[in-house]
This record gives structure tokens, C-alpha cells and sequence, in this order.
């Protein structure tokens, strides 16, 4: 059908300005009107990403110059493209052979995605929704995120997190191997899971004061276990009146795309006296879970409600990160000295003076003990490396830390992104 200019101008400014409750019904008649022998198929699942699909060369068709498309620009950092997010527009859509009319409506007060799929039949359009949808949760170079109720595909923060592996994480042998092990075994063994009847689903919790390992931890899981990552930000949205519905949606997001890894990072920040009950149900209640992997973290158990700590068919496993131990300084100290310039360098005698001098010290603190001595390096240039300016930072760390003062590069805690973690400003 040949729709005139009259007709589309305003069909967007038409729609926004109906009442909230109004505005699918509006949109369902006038598309109705316009096309009498289609079928008007809607939606506001939020997974139903058709512009996407369409970049991706899974059907082929345009966005229609009229009425005019608004997209939203998205700033993501000097060193990121900006993204283009499209609130409103129509297209026009061919794919397995039939043709279709798609618009996209972004309902400000909502803070919601809506879609009208304009078809010959219910069948073609919901062949069409199921195909979007499907691809959508399929997983391949990214880490999906969810914040504000909401879930994001990056692909700039799963390259990012690419040389972080086992190898360069530093930690007890034996501890470890037994990550390693406990992880593996969980996913290659659903047909024994299956043979003895087990729930195939497993929960682990990784607890420790901040700055210790545990970020670095599951980066390495994730390169390692090439599984799908799903990676939980906050419950709090605008979109959602409670957590609760946040939650369900986390929950429902990661049983469509099993096998996975459901991360729930700073979990004592995530949970609250009003979800708390519905994300134990979500852990372990009447839905199946098969194949998730829910991998949690806290800074601080003592905040988490035994219901979460103490069950094992919520988080079965608990992995204790503490402080350093004198061997895993060492290391750590030993990897940062292969990689400075050969000025900066000091001798395997110093390096364990060193280590010895930071007894207590996190990785948090090892990190900035290298930074801050680096700093003080480059101003005097001292001849033999920096032993002296390490063992004087040394000093000056310790006197902070002994005033229960964070250091820097822990102080932003609460807020620190999946990517950030001591390994990524020091080791290679």
C-alpha cells in the first residue's frame, strides 16, 4: 500500500501525544487503517531489537525517510564510537520470502521500547518477532549487561577483558586448581547431572575485602569458559517500579540463554529487605534454572542474610579471597618488574624486601604501592631502579592504611565496573 505524506507526518507526533495507557491502542488502529488486509502484530519486549537485526544482515530492507526516524545519540567515552539508539521509526522488512512494515515507538514515560509488526498473517509475524528475539539472546563476542532495566550487548568490554586469563592470575596453586575444576566439571557434565538426577545449576560465591582478586577471578572464567556472560550492574531502574521486576527479568533473560554465566557482582549492594525473598525464590523456587551458573560476589558476607550464605542450593560453594600471602607478593611483584622500563627494575633481593615490607597489603595497595613509586621515579630518575622509592611508598601506604583510609585504587569501590581491577593498570 502507498501511504501519502498526510498520512505518516504526523503519525509519530499523533501517537506521543495520546495518554501513556493510550498509546498501543492508538498505533494498533491507525496501522490498522492504513493496511486493512494485514494483521497488526505488537509488542514491547525489549529483546525485540530489529534494528539491530537488520545491521547484522539477518533480514534486508531500510528505515523509511518519512515519517522521519529519531534516533538518540549516546556518548560512551573519547576512545568509543558513539552510539545511535533509535526511539522512533518505521521500516520496511523482507525476510524469508514475505514482506513486512515494522515501527519502533519509544514511550518516554514508560522508559519502554514498543513494535508493531504489520504482516499478511499472525503466523509470518510472530515468525519474524521469535527470529528477532532468538538472535537477540544469542551471545558472540560480548558480555551482555543489564543496568537500568535494561540489557546491553558490549562487545568493547568482552575484548577488553581478553587478556585476562588463569595464567596471569595470582593466587594460591591449590586454590586456583580448584576453581578451575569446580567451574569445568559444571558444564561438561550435564549427561551425569542428568543420569542421577540432579539439578543441573550450581551457585558460587566468591567473598573477601575488596581489591583481592575476585573481579579478576571471573574475567578469567568467563575467557576460559566461553559461555555466554551475563553481567548484573543493579536491580534499579527507571523503567521498573520495584527490583523485584528487575530481577525477573535477569532471572528469565538467563534461562533463554543456557548454558551461561550469571554474574552478580557487590551482591550486598544488590540485595535489599524488599527483594531479598524474591531473589532467593529466583535462586532456587519453582523455575528451572538448568544450566545457569550464578557466580556472586561480596566485599562484605556479613551484610548478606544467612538464607543467601548458609543454603547450599543457592550458592553451593563459597571461595574465600584474602589478603596476599607473602608468595603471592612475590609474584605479583615479580611480574610487574618484568614489564617497567629496565631503569625502574630492581633485583629478585629486593623484590622480596619488598614483599616482606607489605605483610597485609591487597592487591589494591600493591597496585598503587607500584604506581605512586613509579611516580616518584620518573621526578628523580635514580640510578639502580626504584627499591628505595617502593620501600619509602611502602611506609606511607602502611600509615594510611593503619587510619582505615582506602587506598586509591580501591576508593571508588562501590562503583567500580566489571573491567576495572588491579591487573589491568600493572600486569601485562
Amino acid at each position: 500500500m502507498t501511504l501519502s505524506n498526510r498520512d505518516l507526518v504526523y503519525f509519530f507526533a499523533g501517537a506521543l501525544h495520546e495518554p501513556g495507557d493510550a498509546i498501543s491502542y492508538y498505533v494498533t488502529q491507525r496501522l490498522q487503517e492504513f493496511f486493512p488486509d494485514k494483521i497488526v502484530y505488537h509488542t514491547d519486549d525489549g529483546e525485540f531489537e530489529l534494528e539491530k537485526f537488520l545491521r547484522a544482515k539477518q533480514c534486508t530492507g531500510h528505515m523509511r525517510a518519512n515519517p522521519m526516524p529519531q534516533r538518540n545519540s549516546v556518548w560512551s567515552g573519547v576512545d568509543s564510537p558513539t552510539r545511535l539508539i533509535v526511539e522512533n521509526a518505521w521500516f520496511e522488512i523482507d525476510w524469508q520470502g514475505s514482506h513486512y512494515e515494522v515501527v519502533m515507538l519509544y514511550v518516554t514515560r514508560e522508559n519502554s521500547y514498543h513494535a508493531w509488526i504489520v504482516a499478511d498473517s499472525e503466523e509470518l509475524a510472530g515468525a519474524l518477532f521469535r527470529r528477532v528475539c532468538a538472535w537477540e539472546t544469542e551471545v558472540h563476542g560480548e558480555i551482555v549487561v543489564y543496568e537500568n532495566g535494561a540489557w546491553v550487548k558490549s562487545e568493547q568490554l568482552f575484548q577488553s577483558i581478553r587478556s585476562t586469563t588463569f595464567d596471569n592470575l595470582v593466587l594460591p596453586a591449590e586454590m586456583k586448581q580448584a576453581l578451575q575444576n569446580d567451574f569445568s566439571s559444571f558444564f561438561s557434565s550435564q549427561g551425569l547431572y542428568d543420569q542421577y538426577g540432579v539439578p543441573w545449576k550450581r551457585g558460587v560465591l566468591l567473598v573477601g575485602p575488596p581489591g583481592n582478586g575476585k573481579t579478576h577471578t571471573i574475567k578469567a572464567l568467563v575467557n576460559w569458559l566461553e559461555k555466554p556472560c551475563l553481567y548484573v550492574k543493579s536491580f534499579r531502574s527507571s523503567r521498573f517500579r520495584t527490583t523485584q521486576e528487575s530481577i525477573r527479568a535477569v532471572f528469565a533473560r538467563a534461562r533463554r540463554t543456557t548454558p551461561c554465566i550469571l554474574v552478580l557482582e557487590d551482591l550486598d549492594s544488590l540485595v535489599d529487605n524488599d527483594n531479598r525473598s524474591f531473589l532467593l525464590n529466583e535462586l532456587d523456587g519453582f523455575a528451572n534454572n538448568r544450566g545457569i551458573l550464578v557466580v556472586a560476589t561480596t566485599n562484605h558476607p556479613e551484610k548478606l542474610d544467612p538464607a543467601l550464605t548458609e543454603r547450599p542450593s543457592r550458592f553451593d560453594r563459597k571461595y574465600e579471597f584474602t589478603v596476599p600471602a607473602l608468595p603471592e607478593r612475590v609474584t605479583y611483584l615479580t611480574r610487574w618488574n618484568e614489564v617497567v622500563e629496565a631503569g625502574m627494575r630492581i633485583t629478585a633481593e629486593e623484590i622480596e624486601v619488598v614483599a616482606q615490607a607489605t605483610e597485609g597489603f591487597s592487591f589494591a595497595y600493591l597496585k598503587e604501592l607500584i604506581l605512586s613509586s613509579m611516580i616518584e621515579w620518573i621526578a628523580t630518575h635514580t640510578p639502580g631502579g626504584m627499591n628505595a622509592q617502593l620501600l619509602e611508598q611502602a611506609g606511607l601506604l602502611r600509615t594510611q592504611m593503619n587510619k582505615g583510609l582506602p587506598a586509591a585504587a580501591d576508593s571508588n569501590e562501590e562503583s567500580r565496573d566489571v573491567e576495572d581491577d588491579y591487573e589491568d593498570h600493572v600486569l601485562p
